[in-house]
């Protein structure tokens, strides 16, 4: 089933929206909590009801190996399994070509398993299959995602590889008994910083046509002007009427500037990751709980925001459970910068829907750049 948008506002280029899938139905612009391995860390499937979360992205290439797909579709799919009723996004495993660095051919990509040493080929059809048993809402197409850094040689097989991949992760997926008519595809666009690369990749990608379309590669280790200019040089080629989704962005200046540029759907480790280094997401920027100075503090986390689910708890509180590892501490502030981190995202929303993006974007570039 296609991914339908339906843009219901917009001021520039930046919009928002509604996203059909056979599952129903999610609003952008939208934040993903990433659960890699079927859960985001220290939370549970009510805790994200609470939240108001729709959607959260799981990794095809984890759960493949742990506890892998046949478990989780014996449960009757990944939502079953977790206990999840919202939509869930499957992550290809293209961002493990990136941080794992397997071997890589046409044929697909080997892997050594991050668990016990095994090898395993993951090819662009076995993805879609994987996907397909794991029983995600929207699948992503195995690509290559090349370093930020990566000569244009380098950049080159990617993109060419990327296309390859993408023409038989289509079929595959369109060829799957029943994948189409309870999933989505993405397809994703590749060729790091190089302008006339994104392009090209847009283009090809565009040809094989998918029911949405992501951009990958970018935002991992370039400056934001250069990651930027890489989404410029492509985000207006793909089709208005299709979900834009930019993989493995969280940080609130990138998501108003993307979103400024017409991208509606985002992912990122970002609010998780910090929690669990006591790292505090508010309105007025962000702090590190473990410093001396909020020993004594009886404020709560964010004195902008006390409605914060953390809320009740003084810092001085938290920073003690932190720096004894209670394991309620992560819990409580990883609640809290996702909770924050949504309630960004309804505010950006609220700002274009009004006609003020541009004084949303200036704000959060005065506390956040």
């Amino acid at each position: 089933m296609e991914a339908a948008f339906v843009e219901t506002a917009r001021d520039g280029r930046a919009r928002c929206g509604v996203v059909a899938t056979p599952r129903g139905e999610f609003t952008t612009p939208r934040f993903m909590p990433v659960g890699t391995r079927g859960a985001v860390r220290h939370l549970a499937a009510d805790d994200l009801e609470r939240l108001g979360v729709r959607v959260v992205l799981a990794n095809t290439y984890h759960l493949m190996l742990r506890p892998g797909a046949d478990v989780v579709a014996g449960f009757g799919g990944i939502h079953e399994f977790a206990d999840w009723g919202g939509h869930v996004l499957t992550d290809s495993g293209g961002y493990q070509i990136y941080s794992l660095e397997p071997t890589i051919d046409d044929h697909g990509a080997t892997f050594t398993s991050t668990y016990d040493g095994s090898s395993h080929v993951f090819t662009p059809e076995e993805a879609a299959h994987v996907q397909a048993s794991i029983g995600a809402d929207i699948q992503m197409v195995l690509d290559v995602c090349p370093s930020s850094v990566a000569d244009r040689a380098v950049l080159r097989r990617a993109v060419d590889r990327t296309a390859l991949w993408a023409d038989r992760g289509r079929s595959a997926f369109l060829a799957h008994p029943d994948a189409s008519s309870r999933q989505c595809q993405f397809g994703i666009v590749q060729g790091g910083t190089d302008e006339a690369l994104r392009v090209e990749s847009a283009r090809r990608t565009i040809e094989v046509g998918f029911d949405g379309y992501a951009v990958g590669g970018l935002s991992v280790g370039e400056e934001r002007a250069e990651m930027l200019d890489g989404l410029d040089a492509c985000v207006d080629l793909l089709p208005a009427d299709r979900p834009r989704y930019f993989m493995g962005l969280g940080d609130p200046v990138g998501i108003v500037e993307s979103v400024g540029r017409g991208v509606d759907m985002f992912d990122c480790v970002l609010p998780t990751r910090l929690a669990r280094h006591g790292t505090i997401l508010t309105d007025g920027g962000r702090y590190n709980l473990t410093r001396a100075e909020f020993a004594s503090s009886d404020d709560p986390l964010d004195p902008r925001w006390p409605e914060s689910p953390a809320g009740r708890y003084s810092r001085g509180y938290l920073r003690h459970l932190l720096l004894t590892r209670e394991p309620t501490a992560p819990r409580l502030i990883t609640l809290h910068n996702v909770a924050w981190l949504l309630r960004f995202m309804d505010r950006l929303a609220a700002a274009i829907r009004a006609g003020e993006y541009a004084t949303f974007r200036a704000e959060t570039s005065a506390v956040w750049s």
